[in-house]
């Protein structure tokens, strides 16, 4: 059996590229949503102007961020594609009620409040 000292060693070497792995991806997704996290309801929806697509992209990187820092795995939540469908469903509709509500309000803490109510957080 190996001594205390060596199979920290060997424990911290092992972990470490996982770590270090995980703490790159984290931070190429907080790079990745850092530019648009200014946007408000009403002004993604200006800037849109229509491109659907740029909605979906930008509230995409701010949800990817939220289930992220909520350590969240949709597979806990949902498998099949009717389970997802069934939350994709519930998100837009928590999000539309968001930004209903206030139109100023950040979409980031908007995507981030779809998020805990679609799954029941």
């Amino acid at each position: 059996m190996m001594d205390a000292p060596k199979l920290a060693v060997l424990t911290a070497l092992l972990v470490t590229p996982a770590l270090t792995a995980a703490d790159e991806a984290a931070e190429q997704m907080v790079q990745d949503a850092l530019p648009v996290m200014h946007y408000t309801c009403a002004s993604i929806a200006e800037e849109a102007d229509g491109d659907e697509d740029f909605v979906v992209a930008v509230v995409g990187k701010m949800t990817a961020l939220s289930l992220y820092n909520r350590q969240i795995d949709i597979a806990d939540h949902a498998t099949t594609d009717e389970e997802k469908a069934q939350l994709r469903e519930a998100f837009i509709a928590a999000l539309s009620e968001g930004c209903a509500a206030d139109k100023d309000a950040l979409l980031g803490g908007v995507v981030d409040a779809a998020v805990k109510k679609t799954l029941g957080l």
